[in-house]
């Protein structure tokens, strides 16, 4: 279940990276709020998992709106630089609610109820949670597909011209951002239900980090590259801890350098490449004969 959580969080974070040009340290907050939204509606309401988990996207959508207005007007590192700082704004008011967020204990206890069925079987709770992570990955690729992202991908490679041509790029980024951080919510409120509690890590600018490192490793604007390198890091993370390594950071970051080194763009983004470079070779003698008319 981490896996697909944490896919989805990394295409939502290439929606903005790879495809608008804005690398956001930021949206620990969203998956990580989404996550307590969910954990306190599945807890104090009792409403099914469908619905705390709904909740929370919507609550990071959100949240998203004054971040993403105040942060869109600027560029390159600034926009990192101010999209972290609301994550850090994030995480003390999370620490510091104690009496809702549970503070260092985090919120704990929260229930997998799926109307009155309890889906304490990891098993069955995959396949509940499933159709929500293929969902929001269909709504991923279908912004990507769209005019809407075409538009996105201008902004990214020439903004000038694309305010020149009529395109209001604050709102288009002021959209994507929203669009984006409901997509980590989404993720983030999964994950929370499928451990049972939400805690201070989720709002952590390092979890912004780990999802940035997945779209590089995968294959920024690749969009399914995301998940590839989340599956990556998920499972090496799990092989270090499982084989006792205590500095499972630096030996992944040790491996990250290396495969950004030789991939330089990224896991399925060379693969891509190289397929696309095979296909485009036709041998000589499948090419076709040439057709001569007597004169």
């Amino acid at each position: 279940m981490d896996i697909i959580c944490w896919a989805l969080f990394a295409a939502a974070v290439d929606l903005l990276l790879g495809f608008t040009g804005l690398l956001s340290f930021g949206h620990a907050a969203f998956w990580g709020s989404a996550a307590y939204a969910t954990g306190l509606i599945a807890v104090h309401s009792g409403l099914p998992f469908p619905v705390a988990v709904l909740g929370g996207a919507a609550f990071s959508a959100v949240l998203a709106v004054p971040i993403g207005y105040l942060s869109i007007r600027l560029r390159g590192i600034y926009f990192a630089m101010v999209t972290l700082a609301f994550a850090q704004m994030v995480y003390f008011v999370a620490n510091q609610w104690r009496d809702v967020t549970g503070g260092e204990n985090g919120l704990q206890g929260i229930p997998r109820d799926f109307f009155g069925v309890d889906l304490s079987d990891p098993f069955f709770f995959y396949y509940a949670g499933l159709p929500f992570i293929l969902a929001g990955l269909f709504v991923a690729w279908r912004i990507v597909r769209s005019p809407f992202g075409r538009v996105l991908v201008s902004i990214r490679d020439n903004s000038a011209r694309a305010r020149a041509l009529g395109y209001s790029i604050d709102r288009y980024k002021l959209l994507v951002f929203v669009l984006s951080a409901a997509l980590s919510g989404l993720g983030g409120g999964l994950f929370a239900i499928g451990h049972g509690f939400a805690s201070l890590d989720g709002v952590y600018w390092t979890t912004s980090g780990q999802a940035v490192m997945m779209v590089v490793l995968g294959g920024i604007g690749t969009l399914w590259g995301g998940a590839i390198g989340a599956a990556l890091i998920v499972e090496l993370n799990d092989y270090l801890a499982t084989a006792g390594f205590q500095e499972t950071g630096i030996i992944t970051g040790a491996i990250f350098i290396v495969v950004v080194l030789v991939f330089r763009r990224g896991v399925w983004g060379t693969a891509r490449a190289l397929l696309a470079k095979r296909t485009a070779r036709r041998p000589a003698d499948q090419a076709p004969a040439k057709v001569t008319t007597p004169a």
